[in-house]
């Protein structure tokens, strides 16, 4: 059987954090963590949207992906995270996996450097050293991805993070991936809405899954393949969910994206 893109991911990603690994000091990471003052709770601000019955926009910066190839030639992560923060989303999803997506953990660095957002560092996590990794570079939240990781190294995964005090999204793109999903009561869930197999998009996947999830506690998300605000709206008159990340459709059209407006009033 051919290995799908999500393996590829995850192999190469196992191989890096392994030699990573061998060349820090951990004791440094628990120094950058403690110095640091940038820290805002992901998880909490998205409650309270929803407390308020407001859509939450999780606004990705990303540079490519092997579904779009590269997105932004003049890739610039700060900037684009001030016109997401211009435009009132609500927090950001930096993708920081360099080989296939071209991103770089310093890019959150520098964005918390100058942006109050809260942060989700978007990579593909299969050891509980990049924690405290992503934290020590200022991330807020992490992603726990149910599809590439055995469900003994997600629940690994997912006590790190309580344990550093981030929020976490468990990702599931499946029935059997939310049932597993509801044990994490702490966490955010997220459906995705792309295929990492096959990297098709169908917003009919959270509407088939919605139903498995109505009663975890936790925010709920949307996770690719928005085009319109319209489809975003329909959504959330259809489902419990007000909360989604975009990406690409926002990445095309960073100054006149028409999804933004759902931000400015958003109470209905």
């Amino acid at each position: 059987m051919a290995e799908n893109i999500l393996e590829k991911i995850i192999k190469r990603k196992t191989i890096n954090i392994e030699k990573l690994k061998k060349t820090l000091d951990q004791n440094n990471l628990k120094d950058l963590i403690e110095k640091n003052t940038s820290f805002v709770d992901f998880k909490n601000k998205i409650n309270k949207n929803i407390k308020n019955n407001k859509i939450s926009i999780i606004a990705e910066i990303k540079k490519a992906s092997p579904s779009a190839g590269v997105i932004i030639k003049d890739y610039n992560p700060l900037e684009i995270a001030n016109i997401y923060d211009k435009n009132n989303a609500t927090c950001l999803s930096v993708l920081t996996e360099e080989e296939f997506f071209l991103g770089k953990l310093d890019h959150i660095r520098q964005i918390k450097q100058k942006i109050k957002l809260p942060v989700l560092c978007k990579d593909f996590f299969v050891d509980k050293f990049q924690i405290p990794l992503a934290k020590s570079y200022g991330a807020d939240a992490i992603l726990i991805i149910l599809a590439g990781v055995k469900e003994n190294l997600a629940d690994e995964l997912y006590n790190e993070a309580l344990k550093h005090k981030m929020s976490i999204i468990v990702e599931v793109h499946t029935v059997d991936e939310a049932k597993i999903a509801l044990k994490f009561e702490d966490a955010l869930i997220g459906i995705n809405n792309r295929n990492l197999k096959t990297l098709e998009t169908n917003i009919n996947t959270t509407y088939d899954i919605n139903n498995v999830l109505v009663n975890h506690k936790g925010p709920l998300i949307s996770e690719s393949g928005f085009k319109s605000k319209e489809e975003l709206l329909d959504l959330k008159s259809k489902t419990s969910i007000k909360t989604f990340l975009i990406g690409e459709s926002l990445l095309k059209n960073l100054k006149n994206n028409s999804i933004f407006s759902v931000l400015k009033s958003n109470n209905s």
